[in-house]
């Protein structure tokens, strides 16, 4: 606990520092300018920097020179922090600034008591940890207040830049802005290379790709996001050289749920579209199980997408017979049909990949054939299985609603 005595005689070394506010702070301004490379880049100006030093030393005095005083005015490093962190000033430099000025005020104290003689340097040595508790307060109050500011500016831009993707994929109003404003607000060419990514929200609420906004930045990928119940979309704008491999490795490093991505398209104003097949390849995934799709933008994929319910019928009409059979022997069928497809009819080819005898594959083409509508050496029935087979492939929901006779509808 301070004297009175010494409180006293300090508060009179604070006196006379008053009739010399504006000097000091001119001072702390020329101080700060000699020795902060940011502050010489003019964003805070000379005279917003020297109205800030004399708020500050202003409010120091005014405690110091009352003896009784216990509270402190924090309005000068409030409004400091608060109006730095609306200007992007560097924490650490701002802070820098307040040490420098602080130590500049210590030394007209010790100058003013060393002038004043007697009992004063030893009365201003013995209040010297309050003083200097005065400047650990003073820099807690401004970087509680800048930090406070950037939340805040960030919670804003969240909210401008989500409601900017909502118009990128819904449409924008005629009252909104045009897409060429939105790409401008979010700082996206609107000729570019764009993904849309749809990212399932996991069981309690946590963030679905976390720690991808970092991986992004580092592969100078522009992201936006929307968060909506269930899921958040996000909307990629990629460097032209930027490959999508590494864009698609950055998103499954980090899912812990069911996310799709969309085919690369290259104007904004596609962005609803591009939505729809993210959300199709999402939905195309097992429940549950942490993993990233991305369809191919193709025109069978298209069709499927626009014509759910007729391509179900196609393939109803081309593998009803398949599709009723037991689930081992359905997928087996059709996994052999893929690879006699992909192999170009050839049953060896097709055996060494699924790691079985030529002959087994021939076996399984010639039940597979019973099925179908003709034999597989017409051109016509091949194209018909190709296409059947590359649907249940690409939507095995369609597997999903001949179980269950029901038309799963694609958003």
């Amino acid at each position: 606990m301070l004297t009175t005595e010494p409180r006293r005689l300090v508060a009179e070394l604070a006196r006379s520092l008053t009739t010399r506010l504006d000097a000091l702070a001119t001072a702390m301004s020329e101080l700060t300018y000699e020795n902060i490379d940011f502050y010489r880049s003019m964003v805070v100006g000379p005279e917003d920097l020297h109205a800030s030093m004399r708020l500050n030393v202003a409010h120091t005095l005014a405690h110091l020179t009352d003896p009784a005083s216990t509270a402190v005015d924090l309005t000068g490093p409030t409004e400091t922090g608060r109006k730095r962190a609306l200007q992007n000033a560097p924490l650490p430099e701002v802070l820098r600034a307040y040490r420098i000025s602080f130590r500049y005020f210590w030394e007209q104290l010790l100058d003013a008591a060393r002038e004043a003689g007697g009992d004063a340097p030893d009365a201003l040595l013995e209040t010297a940890s309050h003083i200097w508790e005065l400047a650990d307060v003073y820099s807690s109050a401004l970087t509680d207040a800048y930090r406070e500011t950037c939340a805040e500016r960030m919670v804003e831009t969240d909210r401008r830049r989500s409601a900017l993707v909502s118009e990128l994929i819904d449409g924008p109003s005629p009252s909104s802005d045009t897409v060429w404003e939105v790409a401008r607000m979010l700082d996206f060419p609107f000729l570019g290379r764009f993904l849309v990514v749809t990212a399932e929200v996991p069981d309690g609420g946590a963030s679905p790709l976390p720690g991808l906004d970092r991986r992004l930045r580092a592969l100078d990928v522009g992201a936006a996001w929307r968060a909506q119940p269930g899921s958040e979309i996000g909307v990629l704008s990629c460097p032209p050289r930027q490959s999508v491999d590494e864009v698609l490795a950055a998103v499954r490093a980090v899912a812990t749920g069911r996310v799709g991505v969309s085919p690369l398209y290259e104007r904004l104003d596609q962005t609803s579209r591009g939505l729809r097949y993210a959300q199709v390849a999402a939905e195309s995934l097992p429940d549950g199980t942490p993993a990233v799709r991305q369809l191919d933008d193709t025109p069978l994929t298209e069709l499927v997408m626009n014509n759910l319910e007729t391509t179900q019928r196609a393939v109803q009409r081309i593998l009803g017979g398949v599709l009723s059979l037991p689930e081992e022997d359905r997928t087996t069928l059709l996994a052999t049909a893929r690879a006699w497809l992909e192999a170009h009819g050839s049953a060896a080819e097709a055996g060494r990949r699924l790691f079985c005898h030529q002959n087994t594959v021939r076996y399984r083409m010639h039940r597979l054939e019973e099925f179908l509508r003709g034999p597989l050496d017409d051109p016509k029935i091949i194209a018909e299985l190709s296409m059947a087979v590359d649907a249940v492939g690409t939507f095995p929901m369609l597997l999903e609603s001949h179980s269950s006779g029901v038309i799963v509808p694609v958003r």
